[in-house]
């Protein structure tokens, strides 16, 4: 199942379909009902496996998620994760309640499964959709889709007990449970990044084993909260977050790793819900599902965001955005397991009506992710960065290190200043120096009068702090030989007002922050 989902991946990437959808389709084929006639019906392991692959998804998510994005978004993504999956609960479940003539109580159980986005489809799609959103309105929706677990599993924990016994609804209780999971995961999601960067750093390990180490770290933190009544998905997500945003070694071996354990992981538990669902039972309530799902996405959606943003400074085709790419996806699949594994009455029909609310988000929201970035305009240029990147000095704690560094030059017209091409002091280990120029696939010799053409790779030995502004150098958005002469030929001279000396090199540096260790001798 696995090995035809991932061949049969490439097709759908050319139709524009998300590449979860397969995964979907895959083990719904392979089901009672499908070619495959596999039957399977244990809610308790789908449950399980889909816990363990969100904890692993979130954590990866986490790890790529930079703090800069918090800084500009978080409480946005936290107006989004709390009071946006209440606003979206409430107005789901009052529909529903009446399009379904059942009580109050169960369409409100409905509105909180569907509630919350789900990480594993807006990580995914963002990422793989071949648009780039300015850093506000992306990493809202990252953090929104992260953070939002805690509060609809409150919601359905909180609505599927009542159910269960008389018992009547304290909005004292929801507050303090709802501080309590935010508050033990958070804590505990900080402090575990911090031990397990420490870990990383200190404990010599094969390569291979440092992306098991925080695996197994991450899922140890995402169980033990859960323990003891804290949110185990905010925690889990911390962690990420923390280890991805320290200096660590062979951070970009580890990115590679986790990259394909969280892809496992999203197949895995697409392919186990696909299988888990009769396909002909949704078709039972197939014409109340599609009209909860229209107003899930028309209405609900876009109405809860406009009130949780409307303190923010937010473009209105940016709030429409966020609102569309309100992706429903495996979370809400595993929270309407919650009243199977109860025994509820309705479990079923609560369960088919979820299934076909998501499968419908993932069609129509997830296959025109881009087609809306770019009909709202809320597309940018991507950001320059290296093509390949690799680590020299893995002393983390060193000022001097050194990465080696790819660069696709886009830009025409750029020489290369005669300070770099004839100047590499070996004994000066953190000076800017040129390792390579490569063009059609051949190594070519550098001199004062090269010029750099479109379509170049240059390799460059750079202080990572100085990367993004080479980058910018060489993309189509620089000006080409001015800006690459200032930065590198000109820069001592600019740099006069302000500078230090070493006992072996002098740091000029820049006034937009661009730090180079220049020898010496200039």
């Amino acid at each position: 199942m696995l090995l035809v989902s991932i061949l049969a991946s490439s097709l759908t990437v050319r139709v524009g379909l998300p590449l979860l959808l397969v995964f979907l389709g895959m083990g719904m084929l392979a089901g009672e009902e499908g070619i495959g006639r596999l039957a399977f019906d244990n809610p308790n392991l789908a449950f399980f496996v889909g816990n363990l692959a969100l904890a692993i998804i979130l954590l990866d998510g986490g790890m790529r998620t930079k703090t800069s994005t918090f800084r500009v978004a978080l409480w946005h993504s936290f107006s989004l994760a709390t009071l946006g999956v209440v606003f979206t609960t409430a107005a789901v479940g009052s529909f529903a309640a009446w399009l379904l003539d059942v009580k109050l109580i169960y369409g409100l159980l409905l509105g909180a499964i569907v509630g919350s986005t789900d990480a594993a489809a807006v990580f995914n799609l963002l990422r793989n959709s071949g648009v780039s959103l300015n850093e506000r309105v992306g990493g809202t929706l990252e953090i929104e889709s992260g953070a939002n677990d805690p509060m609809a599993i409150l919601l359905v924990v909180m609505l599927t007990g009542l159910l269960q016994s008389t018992d009547h609804l304290s909005v004292l209780a929801f507050l303090g449970q709802m501080l309590q999971q935010f508050a033990i995961g958070g804590i505990v999601g900080l402090l575990g990044g911090k031990l397990l960067l420490l870990v990383l750093r200190k404990v010599p390990l094969v390569e291979g084993l440092y992306a098991l180490l925080i695996i197994s770290f991450g899922l140890a933190v995402f169980s033990g909260v859960n323990i003891v009544g804290g949110s185990g998905f905010l925690a889990v997500y911390l962690v990420g977050l923390t280890v991805g945003n320290g200096r660590i070694k062979q951070l970009e071996a580890i990115s590679q790793v986790m990259d394909g354990l969280a892809w496992l992981a999203q197949a895995g538990m697409f392919l186990l819900l696909g299988l888990l669902v009769t396909p002909s039972s949704l078709l039972t309530h197939g014409f109340e599902a599609v009209a909860i799902a229209a107003f899930l996405i028309f209405i609900a959606r876009p109405v809860a965001v406009m009130i949780c943003l409307l303190p923010f400074d937010f473009r209105w085709p940016e709030r429409l955005y966020i609102s569309w790419v309100g992706l429903r996806g495996a979370v809400p699949i595993v929270l309407a397991l919650y009243p199977v594994i109860a025994g509820l009455t309705n479990a079923e029909l609560l369960f088919e009506i979820t299934f076909t609310v998501v499968l419908i988000s993932l069609l129509l929201q997830g296959s025109t992710v881009p087609w809306m970035a770019r009909w709202l305009k809320v597309v940018v240029p991507p950001a320059p960065a290296p093509t390949t990147r690799f680590s020299l000095i893995d002393d983390v704690n060193s000022h001097h290190t050194l990465e080696l560094y790819e660069f696709l030059v886009q830009a025409e017209s750029v020489r290369i200043p005669a300070a770099i091409v004839q100047n590499v002091p070996s004994e000066t280990v953190s000076t800017p120096q040129l390792v390579a120029l490569v063009r059609d696939q051949k190594p070519i010799v550098v001199n004062t009068e090269t010029a750099l053409k479109s379509g170049d790779r240059i390799w460059m030995l750079l202080h990572p702090e100085d990367v993004n502004d080479v980058a910018q150098i060489f993309s189509q958005q620089s000006s080409g030989s001015f800006l690459l002469q200032n930065f590198l030929a000109n820069l001592p001279f600019v740099a006069m007002r302000h500078y230090w000396i070493s006992p072996r090199c002098m740091a000029f540096h820049w006034k937009a922050s661009v730090k180079v260790i220049l020898p010496q001798s200039w």
